[in-house]
């Protein structure tokens, strides 16, 4: 999973199906999730990308959407929100919702 900042975030998320992950690196529920998601990139493989976005290095885009609690998953397809998860979820959690949209 690749990391993205503010200036990236348009570009990199308006294309195709990409679950962004809110986190921080002192949110011990983030560290939680981190190895799930990344099981979750591998299992999906082109279907979808995963990209990470550091809440306290880019505020701009955590303010717009909007994050208010950490870890966060954002789905987008085509620049439009889907979903958004809040908290801890399970790879089977995460899969069947970005299956939904697939």
């Amino acid at each position: 999973m690749r990391e993205i900042n503010d200036q990236e975030f348009a570009n990199e998320t308006n294309d195709g199906l990409v679950l962004i992950d809110f986190w921080a690196p002192w949110c011990g529920p983030c560290r939680m999730q981190s190895p799930i998601l990344e099981q979750v990139a591998e299992e999906l493989g082109d279907k979808a990308t995963l990209v990470k976005m550091n809440v306290d290095e880019n505020p701009e885009t955590s303010s717009e959407l909007g994050i208010m609690s950490i870890p966060t998953m954002i789905i987008k397809k085509d620049g439009r929100i889907l979903d958004k998860l809040i908290g801890v979820h399970s790879k089977d959690q995460v899969t069947e919702v970005l299956n939904q949209f697939a």
